[in-house]
């Protein structure tokens, strides 16, 4: 069986990392790179032996691939991977798919369209045996119905230097969003993947509190779940060291994830049954305790890429199907938006008033006048 023929469009930090595992994954072959700044795109094709392009439409029309990745600034994500597809091509996305709700449901009607192809989302942290083996837990039922949910990761410390790197960085029009956007896109996919979403999210939200910026680098959300269970997501840039404790209590137990170590304590007797049936006041139900631990987190990227790859020549599950990127970008949006409303916003979003909402903020965004060409350039000098 042939290989996919792949070319990698955005040739930043993770377009390279892109470039390094196509060269070691044999179901792939590279064709072609492409990035608006030549001298990325030259030295990258001169690296791996194929041809440059500087504009993604040019490369699309020329038909040198069966498929794309696509790891450009954000908001390239959408009008870059609905041509892919339009075209023909089979794309892998980076994260975000998109910036926001609404272009995310373009991309996705995109796909739609043309269903044959395959869109996959580079959700790498899916691969990782840890949260795997959480999904695995919560899925069997080990837990019972949620009773809450917690997740404090604030391990994604940036200096002030990180975000003067580049103009477009933490820049509603350079990036559409801050920690949500940039930093979370993973815990927050995660976190839908494995507990499903919320019907409702009131966000505080710190815009610019640590760091000369115009985003949001410090959240704290709060959560109301079908059933009945609530959830706290608390994030930031500007603290460390930081931690990073992910916590699911149910009625018949608690996991932990911290230090790489899972940390499953079941009930006996569920709670809510032995709170209605003990005669003692201040009993509480016995337990048992059981730990997890794994050798290293998997095969992240290489294993995305092998799926995306599986896809195309088996017809295989992705494990990261890109249509379930709608939901990460709808919590940050969501998160985001209530902050700046001041209100508990209830889900589904509304798509296009969030749209609207940050249309005015990319009007008023310092990175307005900035040029297109300039963002590629210092996208180059680090990404994420």
């Amino acid at each position: 069986m042939d290989p996919v023929k792949i070319a990698v469009v955005g040739i930043g930090n993770i377009g390279n990392l892109h470039l390094r595992i196509i060269d070691q994954e044999p179901k792939v072959k590279l064709v072609a790179v492409c990035d608006i700044v030549p001298g990325k795109a030259d030295a990258a094709a001169e690296q791996f032996g194929v041809k440059a392009y500087y504009d993604a439409n040019a490369l699309l029309s020329d038909h040198v691939a069966d498929a794309v990745t696509i790891g450009t600034p954000h908001y390239d994500h959408t009008t870059i991977g609905i041509a892919a597809l339009e075209s023909g091509h089979h794309i892998l996305v980076e994260k975000p798919i998109s910036v926001h709700v609404a272009d995310c449901q373009r991309l996705i009607a995109a796909h739609e369209a043309h269903p044959d192809l395959v869109f996959s989302a580079m959700f790498n942290q899916r691969t990782d045996p840890y949260y795997r083996k959480i999904k695995e837990l919560v899925d069997s039922g080990e837990l019972g119905d949620f009773l809450r949910i917690s997740w404090i990761i604030t391990t994604w410390f940036r200096t002030q230097a990180y975000y003067d790197s580049g103009g477009w960085r933490a820049t509603w029009s350079g990036e559409g969003g801050g920690v949500l956007l940039n930093q979370c896109p993973h815990n927050l996919d995660l976190l839908q993947w494995i507990c499903g979403m919320p019907t409702s999210i009131r966000g505080f939200c710190g815009i610019g509190k640590r760091h000369t910026i115009e985003v949001e680098d410090e959240v704290t959300a709060y959560m109301e779940y079908p059933g009945g269970a609530t959830g706290i997501f608390v994030t930031t840039t500007g603290e460390a060291p930081g931690s990073n404790r992910f916590e699911i209590a149910g009625d018949k137990g608690k996991l932990v994830y911290e230090n790489n170590i899972i940390t499953l304590v079941r009930n006996q007797t569920p709670a809510t049954e032995f709170l209605r049936t003990s005669p003692e006041s201040f009993a509480r139900p016995q337990t048992e305790v059981e730990t997890f631990e794994f050798d290293g987190h998997g095969p992240q990227h290489a294993g995305i890429l092998e799926s995306f790859a599986d896809a195309i020549l088996t017809g295989s599950p992705l494990i990261a199907p890109a249509e379930e990127g709608i939901h990460s970008v709808e919590l940050a949006n969501s998160m985001l938006y209530s902050s700046l409303m001041g209100e508990t916003i209830e889900l589904p979003l509304d798509a296009a008033a969030y749209e609207v909402k940050l249309r005015e903020l990319i009007a008023s965004s310092t990175y307005v006048k900035e040029t297109r060409e300039q963002t590629a350039t210092d996208m180059g000098k680090s990404f994420n």
